[in-house]
């Protein structure tokens, strides 16, 4: 309407002016009425121009992410789920032949979503958001099944189902299993760790306690015909789709066992029934045989009693081998078989592995104790209970909460309790042999960890414990590598404190692993190394980019050739293809090192290729990164030529690529800082990029940042870069207050998208608000975290004022954890910042080197002598660079006003180095103020305390770089009595 308005006011203007001219006739006056009158009317048809939305923090909850995409086998159909951080979501259908799309309600979160095998069906589950502002004991809503007819795009909706899965090849059929009433877990078929779900294999949707039966209902698809099958606990398809096994699970265990049903015929066949429990089903890769579990009651142990029931041959007529170690002399005493680790059958089917985990006897001595009579005292009665030392009798029956660390330790206390859950339920490895009916023990306390490697020819024994005690000290873990017979047990020590191992080969012949800047292959038959990359001069496999306290750290392994005859490995520029018995290697990719172009992954779309590995006779697809330049591609590695065949580039980031299992067809995410995440789909020319989604149409309705700059700079001795995005509205030669966001190397995200977010800064929402936003990059020197930070952070610096959009005079900056530790260093040793926030920040790098990491339960030390720290040793070795390097020490230098983040029960970051450097500061009558969440960890989880974290941190910036009025929650802080009425003002 303003355009209106103005054109109005002119025509006025210009009328009153006619009267202070020279007299004109009637007639020349009555045409430029007219003339204007005419412009006035085309102004009026035009639509008025609206004004655009500046963001804030409540239009976080309006901007979706993708949560999950699929594509049908045959290239026709894609489905992509997308929904907000709190509240519901779609899920929507499109066809890719026509454009047509349908959109159904997704309900919140995540959730399944995938075609059938023959591409006619779809299936995805919902489950609804609770309503805003619900009470906690609101029950959450029942998730529904979604089936769609892609023929018809018919929907029918079902509820009250946990788990789902279409019948294989065949996609005759669909099963659901019924969820329970109260339960949200999730259960399905399980694989084994690694293995390629089968076609139309699906993970639960949500609901119920795998180890109870409930209904099945067994949907024929073709006419909607419903079979409903009691008592199944659990159920899966084999790959084609012609068997359905099932676990029945009844009250009682009457009738309980294995069922076998034929899908063609509908004749079901029981394979096994014993008054028992079955569970953890669970096929080989090529859903030909499976494996299961039989529980009994264990009259020793707490622990149910496990026998292995495993068939081959599945059919009427599938044959059984069952393993039960009660009468087998070679199991060890006092153990059972776990249902921690799944049984699997080797690839031969000659024999099965499982997890041996040690039993807890029963308590004989354990008696129920009857409870102690409570003595009623009348409510008028004078008489009272005299408080006093417990009696012997109390005193016995409660024994004291007690933690002792000790210094041989291997594992801090603190450690051994985050990890509690994971020492119980750790398996050792066995494997049984069916023919020769011989059970032999792989792991034991010497060396547990080990898996079956290649072509189950051999195992692979990794130990770690000669160096646990150490590497839980000072971060550099190492570990002894053994090769293992599994026919006989027996082990050969081939590696001894090997640093970096990237573990075995495809065909399980050998393993490679990195020393003193070379990678190394070791036969594990004969125990034979063979340095694989001393014959290739042209380029080094040490990662000279890598500023921690490492030694020649390496470079990065991407894979094996599937014969194990040739390694992939990154110099962190090009993709090398290098052979295994050391005469040399091949650049695959060519121009990487000598082009600025970095290449990563190397992926070959085969659905049906059987064995781990890559086939270097065919071509392969990988992504690329112009370093200096950022722009991002795609590319294709064709076998017999030399290079790669750019198929994609651009002044944006891709995201992961996959391809319809039968058709070439592709799909992959395209975004910028300033155009949203969506997804595009193209054919195998990659010609034209079709985009297929619809985020955040909202965004247009808003100001956006106006673009971004890459800007360069030198530090610490490299060539470092940038992000510079810029304000939304940004008019040339105008200077803008600017937020400087810190952490490592962060120029990468250039062409990363951000939508408005809470819990912590957020660069979309500043720019929208008129600010320019710096991301640099920071490396470091050894011994000197901060002072290496600062270096960088000033030349940064530099270079952004030198470009003519930041207001040298207006900075800001922020970061949180390790950019919160730069953060407040920052502002001890620079005067140049108006304002800054640190989130989480390290302070006094002596005391916090020797705390704990409450998260992980490890000291800090390791992090510190082989990770971000970056220091050589203990604060004792190198006391005056902890010291020259903690903000803590340097606190009477600060001038800026700094605003701080550390909440109580933050695990990462302890809750005292946010304390001392605050009353450090307070002490010194430094304008600080450090905001504590309670209850709440690192970051911020509960919704309410990230929105209102971001909306103070902004307010705080607004104050001291925009010139707005300060808060009074910084101008004069807010007593605790009056910290409710506070908080209910802002809301």
């Amino acid at each position: 309407m303003r355009r209106h308005f103005l054109a109005s006011f002119v025509l006025l203007g210009f009328i009153i002016g006619l009267s202070a001219e020279e007299p004109q006739s009637v007639a020349q006056i009555e045409k430029q009425l007219a003339e204007l009158q005419a412009k006035l009317a085309e102004l009026k048809k035009q639509k008025p121009v609206e004004e655009k939305k500046t963001l804030s923090v409540d239009d976080a909850e309006k901007w979706r992410s993708l949560r999950g995409v699929a594509v049908s086998n045959d290239g026709q159909w894609l489905a992509h789920r997308v929904a907000p951080g709190e509240g519901n979501g779609d899920v929507v259908l499109r066809n890719l032949k026509t454009g047509a799309e349908t959109k159904y309600p997704g309900g919140a979160g995540f959730g399944t979503l995938s075609f059938s095998f023959d591409s006619k069906w779809l299936a995805f589950s919902a489950t609804p958001s609770l309503p805003s502002g619900a009470p906690p004991t609101t029950p959450r809503p029942k998730t529904k099944i979604m089936l769609v007819n892609l023929d018809k795009t018919e929907k029918t909706e079902l509820e009250g189902f946990s788990s789902i899965q279409f019948s294989g090849e065949s996609s005759t059929h669909i099963a659901l299993r019924k969820a329970t009433e109260s339960s949200s877990e999730s259960t399905a078929p399980r694989l084994p760790p690694g293995v390629t779900p089968p076609p139309g294999f699906s993970r639960p949707t949500s609901g119920g306690d795998s180890s109870k039966g409930r209904d099945l209902v067994l949907r024929e698809l073709a006419t909607g015909t419903d079979l409903v099958i009691g008592n199944v606990s659990e159920f899966s398809f084999n790959k084609k789709g012609d068997y359905l096994v099932m676990i029945i699970d009844a009250d009682g265990q009457i009738g309980n066992g294995i069922h076998l049903r034929d899908m063609k015929t509908g004749i079901v066949t029981i394979l096994d029934v014993e008054k028992a429990g079955y569970r953890s089903l669970n096929w080989d890769d090529e859903t030909t045989a499976f494996t299961v579990l039989k529980q009994t009651e264990n009259k020793e142990y707490e622990d149910k009693w496990n026998t292995i029931v495993a068939f081959t041959d599945v059919g009427p007529k599938a044959k059984k081998t069952v393993y039960d170690p009660k009468d087998d002399k070679s199991f060890p005493k006092g153990m059972g078989i776990s249902t921690n680790r799944s049984v699997s059958w080797t690839k031969k089917l000659d024999a099965f592995t499982f997890g041996i985990a040690e039993l807890k006897k029963k308590d004989s001595t354990k008696k129920e104790s009857a409870p102690e009579p409570k003595t009623a005292t009348p409510k008028d009665s004078p008489v009272t209970a005299k408080k006093g030392p417990p009696t012997a009798s109390t005193s016995k029956s409660k024994k004291p909460e007690l933690v002792i660390w000790h210094w041989k330790d291997e594992r801090l206390q603190p450690m051994q309790q985050v990890q509690e859950r994971s020492d119980k339920s750790f398996t050792y490895l066995c494997i049984y042999h069916v023919e020769p009916k011989k059970f032999v023990r792989l792991a034991d306390d010497d060396c547990r960890s080990v898996s079956l490697s290649g072509n189950d020819t051999i195992a692979v024994g990794q130990d770690t414990k000669p160096y646990l005690y150490m590497s839980n000290l000072d971060g550099r873990r190492y570990s002894d590598i053994y090769a293992i017979n599994p026919k006989t047990g027996s082990r050969q020590k081939v590696l001894t404190k090997v640093r970096f191992y990237f573990g075995a080969s495809p065909d399980g012949t050998k393993v490679i692993y990195h020393d003193d800047g070379n990678f190394f292959v070791c036969d594990l038959a004969s125990g034979q190394k063979t340095n694989i990359t001393a014959k290739i001069t042209e380029t080094t496999f040490v990662d000279t980019e890598d500023d921690h306290n490492i030694v020649k750290p390496p470079t990065r392994p991407v894979g094996w050739s599937k014969d194990g005859k040739y390694a992939l490995i990154s110099d962190n520029w090009d993709l090398w293809k290098i052979a295994t018995d050391g005469s040399g290697g091949v650049n695959l990719t060519v121009n990487g090192k000598r082009d600025g172009i970095r290449y990563q992954g190397f992926n070959q779309y085969e659905p049906e290729r059987k064995e781990p590995g890559f086939d270097f006779g065919k071509p392969a697809y990988t992504t690329l990164t112009y370093e200096w330049r950022k722009k991002e591609g795609i590319g294709r590695i064709d076998p017999g030529q030399a290079g790669v065949k750019v198929l994609l580039t651009g002044d944006n980031s891709f995201g992961s690529m996959q391809k319809a299992r039968d058709a070439d067809v592709f799909y992959l995410t395209r975004e910028t800082s300033i155009e949203p995440t969506n997804l595009y789909t193209t054919d195998a020319t990659f010609k034209e990029l079709k985009k297929v989604s619809d985020l955040n149409p909202q965004q247009k309705d808003y100001n956006w940042m106006s673009g971004v700059k890459l800007i360069d700079y030198t530090a610490c001795g490299k060539r470092l870069q940038g992000a510079l995005f810029m304000p939304a509205n940004y008019q040339p030669g105008k200077k803008y207050p600017t937020v400087v966001y810190i952490y490592e190397k962060l120029s990468d995200g250039l062409h990363r998208y951000q939508g408005p977010s809470t819990g912590g800064f957020n660069k979309s929402i500043y720019t929208s608000n008129g600010y320019a936003v710096l991301m640099p990059d920071i490396t470091y020197k050894v011994n000197d975290p901060g002072l290496s930070s600062v270096e960088c952070i000033n030349a940064a610096l530099d270079a952004a004022v030198a470009t003519g959009v930041v207001d040298g005079d207006k900075l800001g900056l922020q970061g949180h954890s390790w950019g919160g530790y730069q953060t407040a260093f920052a502002v001890t040793q620079m005067k140049r910042f108006k304002a800054a926030c640190a989130g989480a920040p390290l302070t006094d790098l002596v005391s916090m080197y020797s705390s704990v990491y409450w998260n992980s339960g490890s000291a800090n030390q390791p992090i510190f002598e082989s990770s971000q720290g970056r220091f050589t040793a203990g604060y004792w070795d190198q006391q005056e660079a902890y010291i020259r390097n903690s903000p803590v020490y340097f606190a009477k230098n600060v001038t800026t006003p700094l605003l701080m983040l550390h909440n109580d029960k933050d695990g990462a970051v302890d809750f005292t180095q946010g304390i001392e450097y605050y009353n450090t500061l307070r002490r010194l009558q430094k304008p600080v103020v450090m905001l504590q969440y309670k209850g709440e960890n690192h970051g911020l989880a509960k919704p309410e305390n990230r929105k209102d974290y971001a909306e103070r941190m902004q307010e705080f910036f607004d104050h001291y770089l925009q010139g707005k009025p300060a808060p009074d929650w910084w101008k004069d802080g807010v007593p605790h009595l009056k910290m409710d009425e506070h908080l209910k003002e802002r809301k």
